[in-house]
């Protein structure tokens, strides 16, 4: 009997542990809202910040608080997803368009591009233009090469003008939608701005000074983040609401052919070709000669002294040479005769 009261007594006493381990966890993971009024201010302030906020300077973590906004009722989901498929219908599309265009009326060209570009709206971006040169062609090769910035609801209006006043030999066109990055980076900047609000609530509160550094540590990351994607939203709307078109310009004597070609009018057209080539070359030679003529004369003065030097050296040489042989003719006599006057004296004394 003794021993069953014992046990009672051990199982009473594990109990009661159990109960008050329990209780202390229930405490520390719901602290009381009301700590601000009750508690002490550094000690409620600390665990507002804690259990709301998961202040992380380094990062974009996001805080219970924020997960908690998002456990809306069913109602508020339903608006919800109503506003986001209100904004989804609006489509965020941002179109480029690249495009070669040949003309033989280049100056005219360029000029009505321009002005129809400030007439619609829109505005040049960059532009470089290319003179060319008369010296190195035949003809001058004028070429130019601007980024436009035009209205999306402009964009095709322009694209028709610019079939008309020019050859365009060459076009493509990217669409990219960025709907949905836009209305989530939308969502995430008003969920950073709510919080931004909050965090101004709760440094009206604040007393200690430790945690006021905590909150505005805090303020400084979410500003920053709030900033950045305005920054972003707003370089979305340029890009959706002006539509970009490269655009690159060549001046040219004749147009290239945009239907494809016969073979009666591909052969004539390529007799016709190299007739006009062998006259271009020979035209290209003449402007050689006439644009080079100081040179070709500089040349051709030091090519005559030297042909003048060559034949004087070789004159003076067969001189030279000529004088050499004469002196050795007049002394091979003379050699001879001494020598037949020699033998005579000796026959007489013989």
């Amino acid at each position: 009997m003794k021993r069953t009261k014992w046990i009672i007594g051990l199982l009473a006493m594990a109990l009661s542990l159990v109960m008050a381990a329990c209780g202390a966890s229930v405490d520390n993971a719901a602290p009381s809202a009301e700590s601000w009024e009750y508690g002490s201010a550094s000690n409620g302030m600390s665990q507002i910040a804690t259990e709301e906020y998961d202040v992380d300077s380094m990062g974009m973590n996001y805080s219970a608080a924020e997960s908690e906004s998002k456990n809306y009722d069913s109602g508020d989901i339903q608006v919800q997803e109503s506003d986001a498929a209100s904004q989804t219908s609006d489509r965020k599309l941002i179109r480029t368009v690249n495009m070669s265009v040949e003309t033989t009326e280049f100056d005219s060209v360029m000029e009505t591009l321009e002005q129809r570009i400030r007439d619609l709206g829109g505005y040049i971006e960059s532009m470089e233009t290319y003179n060319g040169s008369v010296y190195s062609s035949y003809h001058s090769n004028r070429s130019a090469s601007m980024t436009a910035r035009i209205p999306a609801g402009q964009l095709n209006g322009f694209l028709g003008e610019v079939f008309e006043i020019g050859n365009v030999t060459r076009r493509s066109e990217n669409v990219q939608d960025v709907t949905l990055d836009y209305v989530d980076m939308a969502s995430h900047k008003k969920t950073l701005q709510a919080e931004h609000d909050r965090l101004l609530e709760l440094m009206e509160k604040a007393e200690s000074i430790e945690d006021i550094i905590t909150i505005e540590q805090r303020l400084s990351n979410v500003r920053y983040q709030i900033e950045s994607m305005e920054a972003q939203l707003r370089t979305y709307d340029n890009k959706v609401d002006y539509s970009t078109v490269y655009l690159d310009v060549s001046e040219v004597k004749e147009l290239t052919p945009v239907h494809e070609e016969t073979l009666w009018e591909r052969i004539s057209g390529g007799f016709m070709e190299d007739l006009e080539g062998i006259g271009n070359g020979a035209l290209e030679i003449m402007v050689w000669l006439l644009v080079h003529i100081p040179t070709l004369v500089l040349w051709a003065v030091i090519i005559v002294l030297f042909i003048f030097w060559v034949r004087w050296y070789m004159k003076r040489s067969r001189a030279k040479a000529a004088k050499k042989n004469a002196k050795a003719a007049d002394g091979h006599p003379a050699a001879v005769g001494s020598g037949d006057t020699d033998r005579g004296g000796d026959r007489e004394h013989e």
